[in-house]
């Protein structure tokens, strides 16, 4: 007689842990959402869209529908903010940098050699400069959610390599549509041309610049290797890819659904990081394979190019005024905390 009270009383709780979860279930309402990526699909940067969605699904039980749109497909990232800012895209991921046109302050991920290390990027990005810095962009009808990672950007020309600083005088750069990014190119002599990177396979084909630059990771995922005979390892800039919401769409979700996508966020950026670092890694060796020489600049070369790029980084801390000192401020205290 106790089994059968005992067997009647899990039943009975598991039925009523299952109307508990149908009923949880239908406080979320079904929703679609629109994810582009400039990135291929099979890049980590889109790996990391996938997995987002994945999370979800998971944590909505199948009411959030997110849709990647990789390779582009809904257009240059700068329209891309323009569609969300209007409300007819939700979502996206692209170069943190380039939202300085929406919050001007985002432009100090553009600053020249501003981490020595992703682990340097990871702990300001993740800690109260980076959570200030998408703070910032409510103003502007977008909410930030989470930084991923793309990696250090290197370069990689056609014709004529870049073997030491003074290599770069007269050659056409392809760079972000920054300020900054231009700027900079400026002041190692270079002739900055700024494009969208959906545009930028068919310039390098067609000689409309000499060279651009990339993180490794987009190297290969965009066949570069097949328009450039050359790469060298600088390290110059590190830009995180900021995830961002459309303000008008998130202001339609409950606070429970703003709160499982800024997590689902976050846990994805554990995640893609770790995916898109150890894809970096092998991606050197088969840009060698496929035949691109590879050069390193020395450290005397790398000064060279910190030297140049001085009066950029002057230049700017004036225009972004106090959030320069911050981050500065947080990188410094990375470095002690060794």
């Amino acid at each position: 007689m106790n089994t059968l009270r005992r067997i009647f009383s899990l039943t009975l709780l598991t039925a009523a842990i299952a109307a508990t979860g149908i009923a949880h279930a239908a406080e979320f309402e079904a929703r679609t959402v629109k994810f582009p990526s400039a990135s291929n699909k099979g890049h980590p940067q889109v790996q990391g869209v996938e997995k987002f969605a994945e999370l979800m699904a998971k944590k909505t039980q199948g009411k959030f529908k997110v849709q990647a749109f990789p390779g582009g497909a809904l257009g240059p990232d700068l329209q891309t903010v323009a569609a969300m800012q209007g409300g007819t895209v939700e979502m996206t991921v692209m170069n943190a940098s380039l939202l300085a046109g929406v919050s001007k302050e985002m432009a100090i991920f553009d600053f020249p050699f501003m981490f020595n290390n992703t682990r340097e990027a990871d702990a300001v990005s993740d800690g109260p400069v980076g959570k200030k810095l998408l703070d910032k962009l409510q103003e502007k009808g977008l909410v930030g959610l989470a930084y991923w990672d793309l990696g250090f950007r290197q370069i990689h020309t056609g014709k004529k390599p870049i073997a030491k600083a003074d290599d770069f005088k007269g050659m056409k750069m392809r760079v972000i549509p920054t300020p900054i990014y231009v700027d900079f190119m400026k002041s190692l002599g270079a002739s900055p041309v700024p494009m969208p990177f959906t545009e930028t396979y068919t310039a390098m084909e067609q000689g409309a610049i000499d060279g651009m630059t990339n993180p490794l990771l987009n190297i290969l995922d965009g066949k570069y290797d097949e328009v450039s005979k050359y790469l060298t390892i600088t390290n110059h800039m590190y830009t995180p890819q900021a995830v961002v919401v459309s303000k008008k769409f998130w202001d339609k979700l409950t606070a429970e659904e703003q709160t499982l996508m800024r997590e689902a966020a976050q846990e994805t950026a554990i995640f893609q990081r770790k995916v898109a670092r150890d894809e970096a890694a092998k991606v050197l060796a088969d840009i060698k394979k496929k035949g691109m020489t590879v050069f390193e600049l020395n450290a005397e070369e790398i000064a060279k190019l910190r030297n140049r790029s001085k009066p950029v980084i002057d230049k700017y801390t004036k225009e972004l005024g106090p959030i320069v000192d911050e981050m500065y401020a947080a990188v410094d205290k990375v470095r002690k905390a060794k």
